[in-house]
């Protein structure tokens, strides 16, 4: 099964601005994708700057990048990439 390889941003800015939350999804995703997701915190994913600091906090999916990331934005990205596979 082909899994979907999901990074959190950790970094000072994106951990400020929501990161913090994003790190229990694993606990908190339904399911049917928990089984489907390799999820990795890193220290920087390097996306924010003095002009985008705005999007954060930042999540890569499949080296998409999400900006203003919250677990439901995830799950809907995730659920179109599987789809898209099936």
């Amino acid at each position: 099964m082909k899994k979907l390889q999901l990074e959190i941003c950790c970094g000072t800015t994106c951990f400020m601005l929501g990161a913090d939350k994003l790190l229990n999804i694993e606990n908190e995703m339904p399911s049917e994708l928990r089984s489907r997701a390799d999820i990795r915190a890193m220290p920087c994913l390097g996306l924010c700057n003095d002009t985008k600091l705005a999007g954060a906090p930042y999540v890569k999916l499949n080296g998409e990048i999400i900006e203003k990331a919250t677990p439901e934005k995830i799950y809907e990205k995730m659920r179109a990439l599987i789809a898209a596979w099936e």
